[in-house]
C-alpha cells in the first residue's frame, strides 16, 4: 500500500514525471546557490532579487502570453538590470547594497504586479506568483536542465574565488582582482536559478528552494562539501514529498514543497549536531552535572 503511494504517481501520469524532472534539475542548481548565499549573509538577497525578475515576467506574458522563452528573457533582464542597478547605486553613492537591492526590488515587484493586474486575470497572477508545478512542458524542462548545467559549470569556474570571497573578501581582493567579477558572476547565476525556479514554483516560493535547504544543512554540517551535498538532497526528498503530498491530498504544490522543506528545517533546527536546540541543551544539562 505504501509503495503505491509512493510510485504509482510517477509511473501513471506523465505530467507527475514531468514535475519530478524540472523538481530535480532544480535541486542541482537551486540549493548550491543558495548555500553561497547564506555564507556570504546574502540570504534575504535571493528573496530581494525573486522578486525583482517580476516585471520582466509580466512583460513577456504580455508580449507572448505564456512563453517560457519570453518569460525567461524578460525576467533575465529585469534582474540582471536590478543587480547592476542597485551595484552602481551602492559604489556611488552611500546608501549600502541591501538598501539599494531592496528599494529595487520593491519598485520592481509592485510594478510587476500592476502589469499583470491590470492586463491579465487573477489566475495570471497566480500563476506567475505560485508557478504551476505540475504543468511543466518540454520547453520548461529544457530551460531548468539548461540552467542547472550552466550553474554547476559556472560554480566550478568561480568556486575557489568564491570560497575565498566568502571567507575573506578582503584577502582576495588584496590578492586578486577577480572578487568584482566573481561577485557579480554569482548573483548572475542566483538570477537564473530563480528564473528557473520562477516558473516551476512561482517568484514568491522559488527562492525557499534556494534558501532552505542550506539553512538546514547547517545545523548538521559545517564542512562546505557536505553542506552542498546535502542541501541538493534535502531539497530533493522535500520535492518528492511535496509532489506525493500534493497529487494524494488536492494540495496546491508550491506551497506545499516548500512546507516540506520548512519541516526539515524545523527537525534541523531542534535535532542538528552543530547548533541544534536539544543537543545544546543536553550538552549543557552535562557541564552543569
Amino acid at each position: 500500500m505504501l509503495l503505491d503511494w509512493l510510485i504509482n504517481p510517477f509511473s501513471e501520469f506523465q505530467f507527475m514525471q514531468r514535475a519530478l524532472a524540472g523538481c530535480l534539475a532544480l535541486c542541482l542548481s537551486a540549493p548550491p546557490i543558495g548555500v553561497f548565499l547564506m555564507l556570504r549573509r546574502m540570504s534575504l538577497t535571493g528573496d530581494a532579487m525573486s522578486h525583482a525578475i517580476l516585471p520582466g515576467a509580466a512583460v513577456g506574458y504580455l508580449v507572448a502570453g505564456l512563453s517560457v522563452e519570453a518569460m525567461t528573457l524578460g525576467g533575465l533582464v529585469a534582474g540582471g538590470l536590478v543587480v547592476v542597478l542597485s551595484g552602481l547605486v551602492s559604489r556611488h553613492t552611500q546608501s549600502g547594497e541591501d538598501s539599494s537591492l531592496a528599494a529595487f526590488y520593491l519598485i520592481s515587484m509592485a510594478l510587476g504586479v500592476l502589469l499583470i493586474s491590470t492586463h491579465g486575470s487573477s489566475v495570471d497572477l497566480l500563476h506567475v506568483l505560485f508557478g504551476s508545478t505540475l504543468a511543466l512542458n518540454d520547453a520548461a524542462l529544457w530551460l531548468l536542465g539548461g540552467i542547472a548545467t550552466i550553474t554547476l559549470l559556472g560554480l566550478a569556474w568561480i568556486y575557489r574565488p568564491l570560497v575565498l570571497e566568502c571567507l575573506d573578501p578582503d584577502f582576495l581582493a588584496s590578492v586578486s582582482r577577480a572578487g568584482s567579477w566573481v561577485h557579480l558572476g554569482f548573483l548572475l547565476l542566483a538570477v537564473l536559478n530563480l528564473i528557473a525556479g520562477f516558473h516551476a514554483l512561482g517568484t514568491l516560493m522559488s527562492v525557499g528552494l534556494m534558501i532552505l535547504p542550506g539553512a538546514a544543512m547547517r545545523y548538521w554540517t559545517r564542512r562546505l562539501g557536505l553542506l552542498l551535498l546535502g542541501s541538493a538532497l534535502l531539497a530533493l526528498v522535500a520535492c518528492i514529498s511535496g509532489l506525493l503530498f500534493s497529487y494524494h491530498l488536492g494540495w496546491p504544490t508550491s506551497p506545499t514543497i516548500i512546507l516540506s522543506l520548512g519541516v526539515g528545517y524545523a527537525l534541523s533546527l531542534l535535532l542538528g549536531g552543530q547548533g541544534g536546540l536539544l543537543p545544546r541543551l543536553i550538552r549543557r544539562r552535562h557541564l552543569e552535572a
